[in-house]
């Protein structure tokens, strides 16, 4: 067995084209491998790949090349046990509204024929904070609810890896809070943990690792650490004893003047050193009443990596 939860190697799928137009090729040859027990971001700008990337893994899109594998086990040599290998909250909202939360994980389920005396709805339901609402209708449910219910459907199997696609998109600060709480506890029990989403602070708090796909390529995947420092930039933060009209310049130092008076200075660190950096602010007869750095962020690396290949 092999020691990635995932291994992707040449994924290639291509869309046909409509009423004459062209094929649309939304992977080119993928090649990823995901550790056991990781936190890992899968990230790219709309359009990138990453829904077809997910639907590929979950079974419901048809790969056109390449070969993926599930804990171990081949999509084409073992699809039962590589799709039961995975779990997916999907992104949009799709529950049966005439189900109660109970019925509705019951009846998934059976769909992965689970056998009743080894299933645990009523424990899933209490994970996820829905064991009062667990006989209500689902669509009495409130947004927030039905969200958790898509969480809970996802690990009815007892699945090795869980998918999360987008999951806290468009829900508030507590429910948001309650979701990565039930999935740090899912990892900490050894789940692998695929993360899509918008919020780029998130995956930089979350993941362990993070890959990110543009154009349907794979154009980084690394630790989050290393990728933040793949930006040379840093920024140093002065906050004068005397306000400043306007911010002095110099060469190889981009400098900005800030709403709250403070003065701001990037620089490249393998040309220019912060000592330098500092000469230069009390050669421009600047005294310094506070000083804090500020290092890059995921933001930054995903700009950088995706800016140049857009259309």
């Amino acid at each position: 067995m092999t020691q990635d939860a995932i291994s992707i190697e040449g994924l290639v799928k291509t869309y046909r084209g409509s009423k004459g137009e062209p094929e649309k090729t939304a992977l080119k040859g993928v090649d990823l491998a995901i550790p056991r027990g990781s936190v890992f971001g899968l990230l790219g700008p709309n359009g990138a790949g990453k829904s077809t990337l997910i639907n590929i893994l979950a079974g419901l899109v048809k790969k056109t090349a390449g070969k993926v594998q599930i804990w171990g086990f081949d999509q084409d040599i073992n699809p039962r046990q590589s799709r039961a290998s995975i779990g997916v909250m999907p992104q949009e909202l799709n529950l049966d509204p005439f189900f109660s939360p109970r019925g509705a994980l019951e009846v998934q389920a059976g769909l992965y024929g689970v056998p009743k005396s080894q299933r645990h709805s009523d424990d899933i339901l209490r994970l996820v904070g829905l064991e009062d609402k667990a006989d209500a209708y689902a669509r009495t449910l409130s947004g927030g609810m039905r969200r958790r219910l898509l969480l809970a459907k996802a690990l009815v199997h007892r699945p090795h890896v869980l998918v999360l696609d987008e999951p806290t998109a468009g829900v508030d600060i507590e429910l948001r809070q309650m979701l990565w709480q039930n999935i740090r506890q899912l990892n900490r029990d050894g789940m692998t943990i695929i993360l899509t989403t918008h919020y780029l602070e998130e995956a930089e708090e979350m993941c362990d690792e993070i890959a990110i796909i543009d154009h349907g390529d794979l154009v980084a995947r690394d630790s989050t650490a290393n990728l933040l420092e793949r930006l040379d930039a840093k920024t140093l933060v002065v906050h004068p004893e005397t306000p400043l009209i306007e911010a002095p310049r110099t060469k190889g130092i981009e400098t900005e003047l800030r709403v709250d008076g403070s003065l701001a200075l990037t620089y490249r660190r393998q040309v220019t050193s912060a000592e330098q950096v500092l000469d230069f602010v009390r050669a421009s007869g600047i005294s310094i009443r506070d000083l804090r750095s500020e290092e890059p962020h995921l933001q930054d690396v995903f700009l950088a990596l995706t800016a140049s290949r857009q259309d």
